[in-house]
């Protein structure tokens, strides 16, 4: 059974009452069919699932000599089978899926451009992206890879135009597009989206002149007003020549709307969400109109697929069992009654675990959540998967600029709950999982004073009123502690989480500026930093003194 997701527009579409956006030098002998995913984000079995989605579209290739698969980017991250293989097994699985082309999302870059560009040597498909630009003394992670591929099935020729998000320097890991300290990638952002715009036209002029009759954006853009002015619509307003625009980075699901492009001609958009819950067709009809659908449900399976998910999560189980690192001593998470200090206390866990972000971002401070810290480190071999068990989330970093009244706030704001004593009958006193633990800063709690903190009906931070129980705030610079500065400005990394998405109700960091929204997993971060230290030093073996509460 095949559950489709169909709009009144598109029904519509599909019987030719609205026209496509270009007609065609040649129609289609038979109707082809153009499958695609977008944000898959490693979650091959989720949804509707790699192996009921390879099965659809081997029934619809029984039937119809025109098919395609492709991706619209972001599927290298978002999952242990992604990160603890640096994407290597993602591609693996693709490969099997016989995908025929894929752009690049912004998470592609999370494992730095030299694994990049070795993942994409890998690929069985084409690659396309036709805006990046490249100033570096060294050699193009790109070098090899086109603006736009045509493949001809069905009697005509489809060019596939890839689009880069511009804001990927700031979505991923800023270091991976920099050369001795100076970014040399640029994906022709600026002048108010322009670069862009001018890009994406030479780009479809091309294709057309090379002989292309139907021209499709495959694109990492986003359809809503936060990406702007880079965003899917913004560029169907700016240019022309295009057909159809097969959208990612937003999660939008869209099962087809129409756009004006720059003559006025309605172009298709349609983009199908994340971790597959659904999967996308576009159709191009006989009489050379454009229709989409969303499939959410198929019932059958392809058995390949499912052997070879088998076999990629055979081969995780082993990365999960490699060794990361040695430590001589346990780092805690709890006291020795197993209750979580992490949620009320300075420990040893939440300590390494701020650190570890600290370390992978390159920021002044790191804060985190105790209730992002799951569990403890035993002496011995760590392993990525003992890792996997502290932070299970997969939750993506993030880094701001922030003000030391920013920080302040924070802090405030996590301690709200603490209490002079931290157990009391056997059971947790002041335990929350938005208490702060902390890198390259020390700060105390004065448990004398109320909260100040001021709440709103969905319990959501609306003020600070009173006197605040935060004291002596010192901030790390160098070897040496320093008073915080409330006008100062400090760069802070923690999870997105609790930056951005205001984890906990805590609001105060999401109005600082962005230096780098969705980085690499907390997860990578810490095996990194496990990695680096190689055998943990004996200064994780009791906290450090980073949180006093009195």
């Amino acid at each position: 059974m095949k559950k489709i997701i169909m709009s009144a527009f598109t029904a519509a579409f599909m019987l030719g009452m609205a026209g496509c956006a270009q007609q065609a030098k040649h129609f289609p002998a038979d109707d082809i069919y153009i499958f695609y995913t977008s944000d898959v984000h490693t979650g091959v079995e989720d949804g509707l699932g790699f192996a009921s989605l390879k099965a659809l579209v081997n029934e619809t290739k029984a039937e119809h000599e025109g098919v395609l698969l492709v991706d619209a980017g972001d599927y290298l991250q978002g999952g242990t089978l992604g990160s603890l293989s640096a994407g290597e097994l993602v591609v693996g699985l693709m490969n099997d899926m016989e995908y025929d082309v894929a752009t690049i999302g912004n998470h592609e870059f999370d494992y730095g451009m030299y694994q990049l560009a070795d993942l994409m040597q890998k690929a069985d498909f084409d690659i396309v992206a036709c805006n990046v630009k490249y100033t570096g003394k060294e050699k193009s992670a790109f070098e090899e890879i086109s603006p736009y591929v045509i493949k001809e099935v069905s009697g005509v020729k489809i060019a596939f135009v890839g689009i880069i998000t511009p804001w990927s320097i700031v979505t991923s890991t800023p270091a991976y597009f920099m050369e001795d300290g100076e970014i040399v990638y640029d994906f022709y952002s600026g002048d108010d989206g322009g670069n862009l715009y001018g890009q994406v036209q030479k780009t479809v002029d091309a294709a057309r002149k090379e002989g292309a009759d139907y021209v499709i954006a495959l694109s990492h853009l986003g359809s809503t007003i936060y990406q702007e002015p880079y965003d899917s619509v913004s560029v169907i307003a700016h240019t022309k020549g295009i057909d159809a625009f097969i959208d990612g980075h937003s999660h939008s699901v869209v099962i087809g709307d129409l756009y004006p492009n720059a003559d006025g001609e309605d172009v298709l958009l349609t983009s199908c969400g994340t971790k597959l819950e659904n999967a996308g067709e576009v159709i191009i009809a006989k009489d050379g109109t454009f229709s989409s659908l969303l499939v959410s449900e198929y019932e059958k399976q392809d058995e390949t697929i499912t052997k070879d998910i088998a076999e990629a999560n055979a081969l995780l189980e082993d990365i999960l069992n490699q060794e990361a690192g040695t430590v001589d001593f346990d780092m805690n998470i709890a006291d020795e009654n197993g209750l979580r200090m992490v949620r009320c206390r300075e420990t040893t866990m939440g300590d390494y675990c701020t650190d570890a972000i600290r370390y992978a971002m390159g920021t002044d401070v790191a804060i985190l959540n105790g209730g992002a810290v799951r569990n403890k480190v035993a002496a011995g071999t760590v392993t990525n998967g003992s890792l996997f068990n502290v932070m299970p989330f997969q939750n993506t970093l993030g880094a701001c600029r922030a003000t030391g009244q920013q920080i302040l706030d924070a802090l405030e704001y996590g301690a709200r709950f603490t209490e002079s004593i931290s157990v009391l009958d056997g059971a947790p006193v002041g335990e929350y999982g938005g208490f702060m633990q902390v890198s390259g800063l020390k700060y105390t709690i004065d448990t004398s004073v109320p909260t100040p903190i001021v709440v709103d009906e969905n319990n959501m931070l609306a003020a600070i009123e009173g006197e605040r129980r935060i004291k002596d705030v010192y901030i790390l610079q160098g070897d040496e502690y320093v008073p915080i500065d409330p006008h100062a400005e400090y760069t802070v990394s923690s999870i997105s989480y609790v930056l951005f998405d205001g984890g906990d109700g805590n609001t105060v960091m999401q109005e600082s500026e962005v230096l780098v929204s969705e980085g690499m997993s907390d997860l990578e971060g810490l095996i990194a930093y496990t990695k680096y230290l190689g055998n943990i030093p004996d200064t994780y073996k009791e906290t450090q003194g980073r949180i006093t509460v009195k």
